[in-house]
């Protein structure tokens, strides 16, 4: 369990973080047609609790995993 969290939180972050710093988001969502969107997801009150979330997220997969091991 600890390893799929590990791998969602940490997708979840970089794809988060790229949308933040870079121009991804707009670029994906008018490619795809979607670019009505853009007003609502493009926004720092959207994405960095997203990112929070999924820091969250991979920090309980890698506490889950060292206390599975141990």
């Amino acid at each position: 369990m600890g390893r799929i969290f590990v791998f969602i939180g940490g997708l979840g972050a970089g794809i988060g973080l790229a949308c933040c710093f870079t121009a991804l988001l707009p670029f994906v969502l008018t490619s795809i047609g979607a670019s009505s969107l853009i007003t609502a997801l493009y926004r720092d009150s959207i994405l960095l609790p997203f990112v929070g979330a999924s820091l969250i997220l991979l920090g309980s997969g890698l506490w889950l995993m060292r206390r599975t091991r141990s």
